[in-house]
């Protein structure tokens, strides 16, 4: 059985996954300004540092030979190490972070927005 598509809806995959590059590119660099805050405590630092250093090592707790269990301790380990940090750090440093990120992204927006128009005021 074939399944039809409707040509009126474009389901675009490359465009959802660029959504979610780009949002992961902007929380990874809120990270980085949080972790650089000096009103972040030292503990969150360290467990995003675990975090990080987790996702990244080839080394586990669970090889991931044995099934199901080895890429399970991937899935929950440093996912939970990040959470943890991210309880730990007060709202107001988040918040204070994602603004400037945000704020640097409308700004590169309007820049490449007024390039690409090719009004260069």
């Amino acid at each position: 059985m074939s399944m039809a598509f409707d040509k009126g809806k474009k389901f675009n995959m490359f465009e959802m996954l660029r959504s979610i590059g780009d949002r992961l590119q902007i929380e990874i660099r809120i990270f980085r300004l949080v972790l650089k805050d000096e009103r972040t405590p030292q503990l969150s630092k360290c467990l995003l540092g675990l975090a990080l250093a987790y996702a990244l090592s080839p080394l586990d707790l669970i090889p991931d030979f044995i099934p199901i269990l080895g890429q399970l301790d991937d899935l929950i380990i440093a996912p939970a190490l990040l959470i943890l940090a991210l309880k730990l750090i007060p709202q107001e440093i988040v918040d204070d972070c994602r603004a400037k990120v945000m704020a640097d992204e409308m700004i590169a927006t309007q820049i490449i927005d007024r390039d690409l128009s090719g009004n260069q005021n």
